[in-house]
């Protein structure tokens, strides 16, 4: 009986022990020590991201101070043929060189549309080819259009009384400066051109006043 009493005791004790909670200390320590780790894997990633804001936006900022630097010591396109644009008839029709020509007497100074939508004259030359300059047609005293007289060989302001020479140079004011140049020429596919000029004026030896 004795020995029954003792079994069953052992029986209780060891079934009792399986239901008791493990120390509070190592379930603590398991805890801390994931909480850490994540920690640590957040910072990581905080870290990776902060570094490639700052790296872009130093990336940016060199930039924005080397790109005006290089451009300073890079030198402008010479003037002649770039960025050329077709001239345009009054109703914005290209105009064609050979079409143009059979056209036009020599001597004539016919208007067109030239660069930045300008009123430009074209000049047919004396052997029946364009002049390899065009001249824009607005007074350079208030910006009247200037127009041609061929009986008096020049240019004659009606607004204000400038008149200019026949390649656009002021020949009596106000106009305190030359009619502004623009290159012409004929385009591989027979249109009539004009680009920007970017050299000395040939009437005056020094720099365009429109550059």
């Amino acid at each position: 009986m004795k020995v029954l009493s003792a079994l069953t005791a052992l029986l209780a004790a060891g079934v009792a022990s399986a239901f008791v909670p493990a120390p509070m200390g190592t379930r603590a320590v398991t805890r801390t020590n994931m909480a850490a780790e994540g920690e640590f894997y957040i910072d990581e990633e905080r870290r990776f991201l902060m570094n490639l804001i700052l790296a872009g936006s130093a990336a940016v900022t060199v930039g924005g101070l080397a790109i005006p630097y290089i451009a300073f010591f890079v030198p402008p396109g010479a003037g002649g043929g770039g960025g050329g644009i077709p001239a345009k008839n009054a109703l914005g029709d290209d105009l064609m060189a050979k079409a143009y020509l059979e056209e036009k007497p020599a001597g004539d100074r016919s208007l067109a549309q030239g660069l930045k939508g300008d009123a430009t004259y074209l000049i047919v030359k004396d052997d029946k080819t364009l002049e390899s300059y065009g001249l824009n047609a607005v007074c350079t005293h208030l910006g009247c259009v200037v127009p041609w007289s061929a009986a008096n060989n020049k240019f004659m302001c009606p607004c204000h009384g400038s008149q200019y020479a026949p390649d656009g140079h002021v020949v009596r004011g106000p106009a305190p400066l030359p009619l502004a140049l623009a290159h012409c020429d004929t385009g591989d596919d027979g249109k009539i051109m004009f680009s920007p000029w970017t050299e000395t004026d040939f009437r005056t030896g020094g720099k365009g006043w429109w550059n």
